[in-house]
């Protein structure tokens, strides 16, 4: 019965902590990068500014379209939780690609190691294990970077609708502590000393 009322018993909620631009642009290759990698692996560029630019127009363009039917407070909501899904997608596209890379670095430091038969170059036509790796994880670096690029275009038409800086939504904690009702009481418990 006492591990029935351990299993049930409420857990405390976790903070998740929200994702911001800052934690992309850590995660998504930039311009210079993308380009780099483009020159590697020999896969075409990427315009960036272009997406990052359409992106803003295309939002901008779709909140005018709305705002006769929005109040300013509920196109700032609606905006918000458009550039906080274009945000999240490209934090998640940017930690696949990390992952990526380091299994592409572990596979290929491998390679040093000639007693390990997996890790060799495949038959004549076909691609080491390690080499198929390192362009998985350049296309995961381009998409990252593509998505990236789509975010900052979210997040500066954000911005130009609404004139204030987007920030990520954070939903208040939930108060676990003392109740006003139990504060209140101390407060006048307190008054009698």
């Amino acid at each position: 019965m006492a591990s029935q009322s351990r299993s049930t018993a409420k857990r405390p909620a976790t903070s998740q902590r929200a994702t911001t631009l800052e934690m992309v642009k850590h995660v998504c290759p930039d311009s210079a990068q993308a380009l780099r990698i483009c020159d590697s692996f020999g896969l075409p560029v990427i315009d960036g500014d272009g997406i990052r630019n359409l992106h803003r127009a295309q939002l901008i363009e779709s909140a005018e379209a709305l705002k006769d039917g929005l109040g300013e407070k509920a196109m700032q909501i609606h905006m918000q939780r458009i550039a906080g899904s274009f945000v999240g997608s490209a934090y998640g596209a940017g930690q696949f690609y990390s992952r990526s890379v380091t299994q592409a670095r572990d596979l290929t430091a491998r390679l040093s190691n000639d007693m390990r038969d997996e890790d060799l170059d495949g038959p004549v036509g076909f691609d080491s294990r390690a080499q198929r790796k390192r362009e998985f994880a350049a296309d995961m670096g381009l998409q990252a970077h593509v998505l990236r690029m789509a975010a900052e275009g979210a997040v500066a038409a954000y911005e130009h609708i609404t004139g204030e800086a987007w920030k990520p939504y954070e939903r208040l904690a939930e108060n676990t502590g003392t109740s006003v009702d139990q504060k209140a009481a101390a407060l006048q418990i307190a008054a009698f000393e």
